[in-house]
């Protein structure tokens, strides 16, 4: 792992490369997650897509199959997260997990999968939030200079490859 002071073009050519074949939803996710593990880590990576118009949200790609598969929808939760990543459209961080079992029902098994930190990164394409790429790692792990590389480094790849699950 590393940070943002790191030169990322490797990691970025990987994904390059990998989003230029991808075809459908996990091949555009995984490519993503990749990018993300080499540039900030995640444990456990996901995206969950958002129907706004239908108060749904979908888990489209998980790295956890077996604990958080990627099946079904949800209702959105309204609560302070909401607040923050739908109408903020601001990170929602959390490097503890008792920060995070303020905001986040399942709580208990995120501890278990050995993750106490967590970054919900709002999507937005067309003005409107279409999904949330999910970080989730040791506690602590979420420092200031990872949600720069996040900032700097993933967003825009991350807007790609919601797009390109679309195709």
């Amino acid at each position: 792992m590393t940070d943002h002071s790191t030169d990322h073009s490797a990691a970025l050519a990987d994904f390059d490369a990998a989003i230029s074949v991808a075809r459908g939803a996990d091949a555009a996710f995984k490519a993503l997650q990749d990018l993300a593990r080499a540039t900030v880590g995640a444990k456990l990576f996901t995206v969950m897509l958002v129907d706004m118009p239908n108060d749904v949200a979908r888990r489209a790609y998980t790295s956890d199959p077996e604990n958080y598969p990627a099946s079904g929808t949800k209702p959105i939760n309204y609560g302070p997260w909401f607040d923050i990543v739908h109408k903020q459209r601001q990170f929602f961080v959390a490097n503890t997990i008792e920060d995070i079992a303020k905001v986040l029902f399942d709580h208990e098994l995120i501890d278990a999968l050995g993750c106490q930190s967590v970054v919900n990164v709002p999507l937005i394409l067309g003005d409107e939030l279409v999904a949330t790429m999910n970080l989730l790692d040791v506690a602590g792990h979420y420092t200031p200079e990872r949600l720069e590389t996040i900032r700097t480094t993933l967003t825009i790849p991350a807007k790609l490859a919601v797009l390109a699950a679309r195709l």
